[in-house]
């Protein structure tokens, strides 16, 4: 089944939103609670002081992921670089996606953003496995200079969309691909990408104000380029 890897800085109090956990209750989740930590404090003093703490937080989100219907497990890192943390978890995990939480309630509508050098089908069948049979909305975005066959990538991917039973609208724009992405977030209560799309690594790893900018729409779920392997997988 589908994994995905849900980053969250446990012992600063952060959490994750009913309504992302209600939307991952499709898959298979690993909560990862990290604590960055300054450089010159060894990890495995960081554990010996916090690890029972985190790991109760980490075990009381375990168990409402699973009562909004899905399957969590945990892991507690205390490392001195979250981006190349969150990487190797992902890997060693096997996640397809890795969600970035945001407020939200019950989510009825997904923006699937398909701008930019991003593998189509794996965004497409990654919204498929987590609406399942559930009744919501999607509106692909394309945005960016058009490109020979770009009117086309969106007409077959919303056909996919529907074959699968699901609602969907499409939205092309000329703008640069992350300002038509802040455009388009009205209305919808989530947001999916790939981890090619421009903007993505500002979007997960950058300057502060563009990840309030992210933080402030909701969750963002970013499907991952590669396949994981069977040894990865879990």
């Amino acid at each position: 089944m589908t994994r995905v890897l849900v980053p969250v800085e446990v012992l600063a109090g952060k959490t994750v939103s009913p309504g992302l956990m209600q939307l991952l209750g499709t898959v298979d989740v690993t909560v990862l609670g990290y604590h960055v930590l300054p450089e010159q404090t060894p990890p495995d003093q960081a554990r010996l002081q916090y690890e029972e703490r985190a790991t109760a937080a980490l075990e009381d989100l375990g168990q409402e992921f699973r009562t909004a219907g899905g399957a969590a497990d945990h892991r507690l890192v205390f490392t001195h670089d979250r981006e190349q943390t969150v990487d190797r978890i992902a890997d060693e995990v096997g996640a397809r996606a890795l969600a970035i939480s945001g407020v939200t309630g019950d989510i009825d509508s997904l923006l699937v953003s398909l701008s930019g050098d991003v593998a189509v089908d794996r965004i497409l069948d990654f919204v498929i496995e987590v609406i399942g049979d559930r009744e919501i909305g999607v509106t692909l975005l394309l945005a960016g200079q058009p490109e020979a066959g770009s009117d086309g990538r969106l007409d077959t991917a919303a056909s996919q969309l529907r074959e699968a039973g699901i609602d969907v609208e499409t939205s092309v724009s000329t703008g640069s691909p992350f300002e038509s992405l802040m455009d388009s977030v009205p209305n919808h209560d989530a947001i999916v990408m790939g981890e090619s799309a421009p903007s993505l690594r500002s979007l997960v790893f950058g300057d502060e104000s563009e990840r309030v900018a992210a933080a402030s729409v909701g969750p963002v779920l970013v499907v991952r380029s590669d396949e994981p392997s069977d040894d990865e997988a879990v």
